[in-house]
C-alpha cells in the first residue's frame, strides 16, 4: 500500500524542448499556400451565391409566366394543360 502512495504522488517530469521554435513555423511559403487558399474558397463562395441568386430569379420569373400565361387561357376559354390549347368541351 505505501508503494502504492509513492507512485502516485510521484512528480511528472516535463519535457524538455529539443526544437528550435523559429525553425517550425510555416514560412513565407506556407503563407502563401493558406493566403491563395483563403482567396480560392472566398471565391468559390461569391461563384456559389451567384449562381443560387440567378436560380432563384429564373423561378420567380418562370411563376409570373405561368400566372400571366394561365390567366391569358382563362380569359380566352383556352385549356393551359392540354398541348394545342384548345378548350375541353363541356
Amino acid at each position: 500500500m505505501h508503494s502504492l502512495l509513492w507512485l502516485t504522488s510521484a512528480a511528472t517530469p516535463i519535457p524538455e524542448i529539443t526544437v528550435n521554435p523559429t525553425s517550425v513555423t510555416p514560412g513565407p511559403w506556407g503563407f502563401a499556400a493558406i493566403a491563395l487558399l483563403a482567396v480560392a474558397v472566398v471565391l468559390l463562395l461569391l461563384d456559389m451565391l451567384r449562381r443560387v441568386r440567378r436560380g432563384r430569379y429564373r423561378s420567380e420569373i418562370r411563376e409570373q409566366l405561368d400566372a400571366e400565361e394561365a390567366d391569358a387561357a382563362g380569359a380566352d376559354g383556352r385549356d393551359v394543360d392540354r398541348p394545342d390549347g384548345g378548350s375541353v368541351p363541356r
